[in-house]
């Protein structure tokens, strides 16, 4: 199948008038240039042939003078290839694509990447939920592991606390959909994000930005690189400051809640031997989101509360989360074939965070936490490329993490108690993933893992006699205990070229998600809380086509999978009595069983012209569990999956013109829909989100090559949607969280 493109009558600026005005009514601001280009100018004849193509090679050289698509290079398989050369469904962002997009941190690729959801966690701004393909986790606490890796070049983040990265100085970001056990390891069952920042260089260059908008937004972004003469020696310097007022008030005492105050900076140096082919880099980063209680609404109260965002709490109005690290990596060439790389990387979080579940000064349930970690990680690899279709990768990696953290619970002013506890994990495994050209079309990769891992659990829970938590009445969990496992991850793939435009393929994988156990445990009233919870696996079939058309102007990638799913983890709440009678609750953990998920994915992008550029995806996922055992009953056909809409889709349009005061105008129109989503495993129907859609636009003017001017709106129909919730009958909790409402941001760049 091949895609012709749309004759078009014009590419000159006035025929941007009807896309721009759209976009200036939805911002309600004036596009006078436009307004003042369209009024002055009569009504015209038809532009001859001859018009027309003069029109065309003016909007060409304006806006680069090519209709080809952006090539993308990813590291999908530990080595640089073509995203289009690829047999992993993978979507790759490069930098100019996330500006356009408006992309500010890992939570607006959602609707950009399909079957994948993600946003900030209940308590947090920087706390990370993500799901690709129904397959993640919604629970930040220690002891429980992510089921989508993030990785901040190439260095895992084990904990979710701080891992919502803010988007800047970035080379781009890789999102892996299905399970990447076997280069990535533990802990991608269904997929990983990866965050590419920009590479040293050896010119002297950087950038500065600054942003303001609506609620208050001042946003400050700046980078410099450069090296020595002899480029030896380089070094880059980034930092964001991102500050924006609440969406809602602390109706207790008139402070925001739901606001942005973000100080993230990265430093990065390297050595590039002259006379060795070497290099060694050393990068620190380091984010602190000081920001406030996240907002949300009563969906219980009664009379009915209008804002989304507002509270009334009585609790400190404070939510903290400081994160570091630190990584050195040295690549060595030892042949024309062969190369050795090492890294070696150490992170650590803390974050203090409360929360008010009602939202309201009576003590209801308030909870007060502390979370605590740090990582060291090792992992050493040895890659080759003979340049004839002969290529793979082997490795050793090593993981020694500790997360831990105390939470204080105050439940009706009458019931108080504690979780405490550490959790210590250690790992190792062994890897290795190799491709061989069979043929001129056809090629097979073979991968496999194998991981060892202990975690070693020290928990205390205790019940207190009044809010000072000095006193002890009880002990509700008290165990030191350790888990030991181990996991095969194989992975095997065929690649057949067609044709010189279209790739297909065919892939076997498995995941795996390590269990552990649970720091929530109440093994007084439910003695089972304090056993471990099994390993989750997956086992991936997934089809693949990546077609490439019209000349390099169209690009369409789809997959369709089936996985099972088994031993899938679950946080839940359960309801207690006390043994004074008070109705409680507790965190607590589960594996439901066995599951079936399945569907389909579509990518594409087209640039029919230099001016037009068409992007986005459709998406289906079908998740059904097999068995989902409670209390010995299989209520497997009354459950679903959370955080895993059916259907979602998105679609960009872009469009390029010169302007008469230089340089060059995008302007760009963005739709979002997802249908009906269950934030929380409860499937509370109150809490559940309806089918919606978002409206997202954008101007982008680059006066020159240095200088740019960018007005963006995000959510501009000011559309309200949940993306999580508490519903805790016991204590009379049914809250909704919502997303952003409407931003509107405009800005300047300039790059040196």
């Amino acid at each position: 199948m091949r895609f012709t493109p749309r004759p078009t009558a014009r590419t000159s600026p006035a025929r941007l008038s009807p896309l721009s005005l759209a976009l200036a009514a939805l911002f309600a601001l004036p596009l006078s240039s436009q307004a003042q280009t369209s009024s002055a100018a009569p009504a015209q004849p038809a532009a001859s042939a001859e018009e027309n193509s003069a029109a065309k090679t003016a909007t060409a050289e304006a806006t680069g003078g090519t209709n080809k698509l952006e090539a993308v290079k990813v590291t999908a398989r530990r080595r640089e290839e073509s995203l289009r050369d690829v047999p992993v469904a993978v979507t790759a962002l490069s930098a100019t694509a996330l500006e356009a997009l408006n992309v500010k941190n890992l939570g607006d690729l959602q609707g950009q990447v399909p079957n994948l959801t993600v946003y900030a966690a209940r308590g947090s701004n920087s706390t990370i939920t993500t799901f690709i393909r129904g397959v993640g986790q919604a629970d930040p606490l220690w002891g429980v592991d992510p089921g989508v890796g993030i990785y901040l070049d190439d260095v895992y983040m084990a904990r979710p606390q701080g891992a919502l990265l803010e988007v800047f100085d970035v080379q781009r970001i890789e999102v892996l959909r299905g399970p990447q056990g076997t280069l990535y390891g533990k802990n991608t069952i269904g997929g990983a994000i990866k965050y590419v920042s920009r590479p040293l260089g050896t010119a002297t260059e950087g950038s500065l930005s600054f942003s303001t908008g609506n609620y208050g937004q001042a946003n400050f972004k700046g980078s410099v690189g450069g090296s020595t003469a002899d480029g030896q020696i380089r070094a880059r310097f980034a930092v964001a400051s991102l500050n924006r007022e609440g969406y809602g008030k602390n109706l207790t005492d008139g402070s925001d809640v739901s606001n942005q105050d973000t100080t993230a900076a990265r430093a990065t140096v390297g050595y590039y031997a002259k006379d060795l082919p070497l290099t060694v880099v050393f990068s620190a980063d380091r984010a602190l989101d000081d920001s406030n209680m996240r907002g949300f609404k009563r969906l219980n109260a009664n009379p009915p509360v209008e804002s989304n965002y507002d509270i009334a709490t009585g609790m400190a109005n404070k939510n903290s989360t400081d994160t570091r690290g630190h990584s050195l990596t040295a690549t060595l060439n030892l042949s024309n074939a062969w190369t050795a790389k090492f890294v070696h990387a150490n992170r650590r979080g803390l974050t203090n965070t409360g929360i008010d579940f009602d939202g309201l000064p009576a003590k209801t349930a308030d909870v007060l936490a502390r979370y605590a970690d740090k990582q060291t990680s090792n992992e050493l690899q040895f890659s080759y490329d003979s340049g004839s279709g002969h290529a793979g990768v082997l490795g050793l990696y090593q993981f020694d993490g500790e997360a831990g953290g105390t939470v204080l619970n105050n439940f009706f002013n009458l019931l108080f108690g504690s979780t405490n506890g550490t959790v210590y994990t250690k790992g190792k495994a062994v890897y290795g993933d190799w491709s061989w050209r069979l043929s001129p079309s056809f090629s097979l990769s073979t991968g496999l893992r194998y991981t060892k891992e202990s975690k070693h659990a020290r928990v205390l829970n205790q019940a207190f006699k009044d809010a000072t938590f000095s006193q002890v009445t009880g002990v509700t969990a008290d165990f030191d205990k350790t888990r030991e496992v181990s996991n095969t991850a194989p992975k095997l793939s065929l690649d057949y070229k067609l044709s010189g435009t279209t790739n297909l393929y065919a892939s076997a994988s498995r995941g795996f998600k390590s269990g552990g156990y649970n720091v929530r445990a109440q093994a007084v009233a439910v003695p089972r809380s304090a056993e471990p919870f099994n390993d989750e696996t997956l086992d991936s079939l997934e089809l693949g086509a990546k077609t490439v058309l019209d000349g390099g102007r169209l690009e369409i990638n789809s997959a369709v999978f089936h996985n099972k799913y088994k031993n899938v983890q679950l946080s839940i709440f359960t309801s207690y009595i006390a043994a004074n009678g008070t109705p409680s609750f507790f965190g607590d953990f589960t594996n439901a069983g066995k599951a079936t998920v399945q569907g389909a994915e579509v990518e594409f992008a087209w640039r029919p012209d230099a001016a037009w550029s068409l992007s986005g995806n459709v998406a289906y996922v079908n998740a059904k569990y097999d068995e989902y055992i409670d209390r010995g009953v299989n209520v497997a056909k009354d459950k679903k999956f959370s955080n895993t809409p059916k259907f979602q889709g998105a679609l960009n349009i872009e469009y390029r013109t010169g302007v008469p005061l230089g340089g060059v105008l995008k302007t760009r129109l963005g739709l979002n829909y997802r249908t009906k989503v269950y934030p929380t495993t409860d499937l509370s129907e109150v809490i559940a989100q309806n089918a919606y859609g978002l409206i997202s636009a954008g101007l982008i003017w680059e006066k020159t090559e240095r200088l740019s001017f960018s007005l963006q709106g995000s959510n501009l129909a000011n559309k309200a949607y949940r993306t999580d919730g508490y519903n805790i009958p016991s204590l009379t909790v049914l809250s909704g969280f919502y997303g952003a409402p409407r931003t509107i941001t405009a800005g300047v760049g300039y790059k040196f």
